[in-house]
């Protein structure tokens, strides 16, 4: 049977069809108690077609998933603890209501996976295409707000998973494509799928702002690396009042980066740095909890430290020498 159209069953019906199986249901008014313990962060993202995403390669399910990363991380670094999501869905006239089912099943599931108690969803129309416009909200305990201790040098950079793989990966779907376009050829994406699955469907730690509380690891500062790790390091920089050293070998890749980097001339340090959509936690861990924080979080990696404010923002290379950060967006 084929799926209705939304001209035949409506928008308000095609919302209440969309929720039917899930955990979460329609609301008028979304909120939750903080029963004065807690202080609230916010965080929202605007994905829109041809710009964000393409739709030739991406599958529908992995984009609902991944726009609830990009908001769920920004929420992780400000240590809060996900409660309420927030979808608008700009739809175009190609979309029909089983696509859109593909899109919101990726957006359940990683409301599931993150602990969102409550998910809100509209739909409108749009005439360039899907645009997805979410927003979340989260609660970060006072104990906790009030434990985080004050931004020192030598405080510890740390990374909560490898960078640059989601740069590469996209770079491997547009050369897939235009192959594909050319001369028909098959894409060939098992090389590489690693990096194609962390462009497509980036994961963040789920628990980690429990698991940070339960072991007393309280970061100095935190931030999700979204347009590569420059910016996230100045980003960092610019709220401690700090400098920032990172030293290019402690960076992680995936296992293929430097050979697809020789394929593409692209060097994987630059991709890790100025890449973007990695969506990777950074902490500024204090130096004291080192042991600790080795111990109890070993998926992540350091990768550098805080500095005195006069060291600036820099990449030290394997030979020692120090290269000022760029990044996009910021005035050098």
């Amino acid at each position: 049977m084929a799926e209705e159209n939304f001209s035949d069953i409506g928008r308000v019906e095609a919302i209440a069809r969309l929720y039917e199986g899930t955990p979460f249901h329609p609301a008028e008014n979304l909120q939750f108690e903080t029963g004065g313990k807690a202080s609230v962060a916010s965080a929202s993202r605007m994905l829109l077609e041809g710009i964000d995403f393409n739709l030739v390669y991406f599958p529908l399910k992995h984009l609902g998933y991944k726009a609830v990363i990009a908001v769920t991380g920004e929420l992780y670094a400000a240590l809060a603890r996900p409660r309420l999501l927030s979808v608008r869905l700009g739809l175009s006239a190609k979309l029909d209501l089983a696509q859109v089912r593909e899109i919101w099943t990726g957006i359940v599931a990683a409301a599931k996976e993150h602990g969102y108690g409550n998910v809100d969803l509209d739909l409108g129309p749009s005439q360039n295409g899907l645009s997805i416009s979410i927003s979340a909200v989260g609660e970060t305990a006072f104990l906790t707000s009030k434990s985080r201790p004050r931004p020192q040098s030598k405080d510890l950079l740390c990374v909560s998973g490898n960078l640059g793989g989601a740069f590469f990966g996209l770079q491997v779907l547009e050369r897939e494509m235009r192959r594909f376009d050319a001369d028909g050829t098959q894409p060939q994406l098992e090389k590489y799928r690693m990096m194609v699955g962390s462009y497509l469907k980036p994961e963040l730690p789920a628990g980690i702002v429990a698991q940070l509380e339960e072991t007393e690891i309280f970061p100095s500062s935190a931030c999700l690396v979204t347009r590569g790790l420059a910016d996230a390091v100045k980003r960092i920089a610019r709220a401690t009042g700090l400098g920032a050293k990172v030293y290019a070998d402690k960076i992680p890749f995936e296992g293929n980066s430097f050979d697809l980097g020789r394929e593409l001339d692209i060097d994987p340090v630059s991709a890790a740095m100025n890449g973007g959509e990695d969506y990777r936690l950074l902490l500024a861990v204090p130096i004291l909890k080192l042991e600790k924080f080795r111990h109890d979080f070993q998926t992540f990696d350091i990768i550098g430290h805080l500095a005195l404010p006069e060291a600036g923002t820099v990449l030290v290379s394997p030979d020692g020498l120090e290269h000022p950060l760029k990044a996009q967006g910021w005035k050098d």
